[in-house]
């Protein structure tokens, strides 16, 4: 399986239920890499989504605790463990964890890659990503050239499992 965030000099990512910023080239990134496949969220993620409709073009599964009807694209699980037992239909390689930070920390550890966007920034966050950096677990595989938004540098970086 697979991750996909971005992050910025802190790790940080959201606040307030928001990104810290959009960035375009980020967000092209991530429709090419998730379109046609599996992502998983939280019910906040998914809230922040314009009308808070799951993703076009995507298999949505939702992982809440709240007791609601699926929206069309939508799978509703209500545990880690049934949201694993559902992610068995797809290939592995097909799906990928896009968050809130509760969703990725509950599933770091079934991912083998993660796909980061290092912004090179601090930003006034309240949800965070692991440090990837201060892992044994993660190695810094590719690190793209580094891109410009306005006055904000980032790189797109691919980690991936070394255990």
């Amino acid at each position: 399986m697979n991750l996909i965030v971005a992050v910025d000099q802190n790790w940080g990512i959201g606040k307030d239920n928001e990104l810290l910023i959009r960035i375009p080239a980020d967000q092209k990134n991530f429709r090419a890499m998730t379109t046609g496949n599996v992502v998983v969220l939280g019910r906040k993620t998914l809230d922040t989504f314009p009308n808070g409709m799951p993703l076009k073009n995507r298999t949505n599964i939702m992982l809440t605790k709240e007791d609601r009807k699926p929206k069309a694209d939508e799978i509703i699980c209500h545990s880690v463990e049934e949201t694993l037992n559902e992610l068995k239909k797809y290939p592995s390689e097909n799906v990928f964890i896009i968050g809130g930070d509760s969703i990725y920390r509950q599933f770091i550890q079934y991912c083998d890659t993660a796909y980061v966007t290092r912004i090179d920034h601090s930003y006034s966050a309240d949800a965070y990503f692991p440090n990837l950096e201060e892992s044994d677990e993660w190695i810094l595989k590719e690190e793209s050239e580094e891109q410009t938004y306005f006055d904000i540098t980032y790189t797109f970086c691919t980690y991936v499992r070394s255990k």
